[in-house]
């Protein structure tokens, strides 16, 4: 009886029909190549993602200054947050070989909570943080101006952390460690890629060190940085035909 090496049979479907091995090889990398649009635009416009930590007293009048550039760069980024649920569908889907398993469920039902959290907290920027800083600007008197900004620190507090602290660390890495264990069960991918993917995952787990009160600085761009290295040899594995 032969024995087939994992990497030669990145599922058995791709071998006979390569189009959801493509389909996923594509996603992860628009997915991956996405993200470069909101930094360059939101970059230029107001220092993202640094700007996030600025106080209101800062943050609202650029906003104010630059909302065209701001609204459309997170317009993008929201298009790539909800990218992320597909991308997400058809990688699972593939690196465990197309097999239906309760992990597999699990990580698609993370997949879901993570684009729901993400789509929350990046909203908060198109549809409330306009008229905080046109309120700012308008602002007859100090007390005003600082009421605004007490209301600009709550919300951007909580919709960070339903956005970068769920969705992202929590939520996405539930999504990447389950789909990991499931296509080794599955013994469908090849082993250095799911290794590659949990190292992700605990880059990306960093920042939940916030909710205990710690301060994890640039934890959350380089968890983010490990994902996209990840997509990337994901989707270029994915694309390569199997032997």
């Amino acid at each position: 009886m032969s024995v087939t090496h994992p990497a030669e049979r990145l599922s058995d479907v791709p071998t006979r029909d390569p189009g959801p091995r493509r389909a996923a090889a594509a996603l992860l990398a628009v997915e991956c190549l996405l993200i470069f649009v909101p930094m360059v635009v939101l970059g230029n416009a107001i220092g993202w993602p640094a700007s996030l930590d600025d106080p209101a007293a800062t943050a609202l009048p650029r906003l104010l200054d630059e909302e065209s550039a701001v609204r459309a760069g997170y317009a993008v980024y929201l298009a790539y947050s909800v990218l992320f649920l597909p991308v997400a569908v058809w990688t699972t889907r593939v690196l465990t070989g197309g097999k239906d398993s309760p992990l597999s469920r699990v990580a698609i039902g993370f997949a879901v909570a993570s684009t729901l959290a993400r789509t929350i907290g990046i909203s908060r920027w198109l549809l409330a943080m306009p008229g905080l800083a046109e309120a700012h600007g308008n602002a007859s008197s100090p007390a005003v101006r600082e009421a605004v900004a007490v209301q600009y620190q709550v919300l951007n507090d909580f919709g960070g952390g339903i956005g970068e602290v769920l969705g992202v660390s929590l939520f996405a890495v539930g999504w990447l460690v389950c789909t990991m264990v499931a296509a080794r069960r599955a013994d469908t991918a090849p082993r250095w890629l799911l290794i590659a993917g949990l190292l992700a995952a605990a880059g990306l787990a960093l920042p939940l060190a916030e909710i205990a009160g710690v301060d994890v600085g640039a934890a959350t761009s380089v968890g983010t940085s490990l994902l996209h290295l990840w997509f990337l040899a994901a989707a270029i594995t994915l694309f390569r035909r199997p032997r």
